[in-house]
């Protein structure tokens, strides 16, 4: 089969396509014939070697940790006959993905509902979760004025619509250039903001008529920073961003004093103790709520593209979802 492989942590050229030869399932794993790859910020990182700390990947390594494709066969153990079955299968934490079939716990695969593409539900692997908590812990009600950076970005995306949904007042969306501010536009926010432009913070809140109730800061640094002087008294927080260079930093005094609730990337971080219930959530979602969590799907790129994918990713330039297609 034909896979992309790391053999030495750099710059969006060490991804190699590589023929290898087609993985066997083990006990209690599947094989799936892969028909889209969710890319994210955070392979970029892995395979820069930015965040080895985190993310101890031995070389060589296949990137890549979601998938969605088709059961090709099932290892002893695996109940039911599955082989056909459309699924969306969650890999060995960052790896074993970028490649034309991948294996997987079978406990880490879902149903693909009916209705929903692959390419979809690929698209939805990593932001449709978070998206879910970050709403979970914004708590957004009608009366409330919601501010999301990085708002062209694919989680971003779903947050501007999600954020309707529950009935927000105003939903404000930050992003950078025309072509993602329309975007935005298009996926139902009230406002935009360029956040290159000098006086956006204020921009933002003349737009919502005042001080925001909700911020949700998907790019951190400077801008993430900025962007919490435009949260109010009691203003429910998330900075769980980190595009623009690390989190944004909060002042703790500033949040006592005015009875702010911050949260922070632990609070959506998926461990082993909570994976199985938010895989059955995804599920459930997915089959009843399809319509208001639609993906935008940015860009695409064939697997041997997968160099061009990352340097896409890295330039911000690309909005919605990215995805590769072996």
């Amino acid at each position: 089969m034909k896979a992309i492989q790391v053999t030495a942590f750099g710059g969006p050229e060490v991804l190699t396509v590589v023929e290898m030869p087609d993985p066997g399932p083990g006990p209690g794993q599947i094989l799936v014939d892969v028909a889209a790859v969710d890319v994210i910020n955070l392979d970029t990182h892995v395979r820069a070697g930015a965040w080895e700390e985190f993310f101890p990947i031995p070389l060589p390594y296949v990137p890549g940790g979601a998938v969605a494709g088709t059961i090709a066969a099932v290892g002893a153990g695996v109940p039911g006959t599955r082989v056909g079955e459309r699924v969306a299968a969650w890999l060995d934490g960052v790896s074993g993905g970028y490649a034309e079939r991948a294996v997987a716990d079978a406990a880490s695969a879902v149903p693909v509902p009916d209705g929903v593409d692959l390419r979809s539900a690929a698209a939805l692997m990593h932001d449709l979760p978070t998206a879910l908590l970050l709403l979970d812990l914004a708590e957004i009600k009608p009366q409330d004025r919601v501010l999301i950076t990085g708002a062209a970005g694919a989680m971003g995306l779903l947050l501007v619509r999600a954020a309707h949904a529950a009935g927000a007042v105003v939903v404000v969306g930050a992003a950078r250039g025309g072509r993602k501010l329309e975007l935005v536009r298009e996926e139902g926010a009230d406002a935009v903001v360029d956040y290159s432009a000098d006086g956006w913070v204020e921009a933002a809140m003349t737009a919502a008529g005042g001080e925001f109730s909700v911020l949700l800061d998907g790019v951190g640094g400077e801008l993430g920073t900025a962007a919490l002087s435009a949260a109010g008294d009691g203003a429910r927080i998330s900075t769980h961003g980190a595009a623009a260079g690390g989190f944004a930093r909060v002042d703790a005094e500033v949040v006592a004093r005015r009875g702010q609730r911050v949260s922070g990337i632990a609070a959506v971080r998926i461990g082993p103790d909570r994976a199985a219930a938010v895989r059955r959530r995804w599920v459930e979602v997915l089959r009843t709520r399809s319509a208001e969590f639609r993906p935008v799907i940015g860009q695409t790129f064939a697997l041997e593209e997968a160099g061009s994918a990352h340097t896409a990713i890295e330039s911000r330039e690309a909005p919605g979802k990215t995805l590769l297609i072996p």
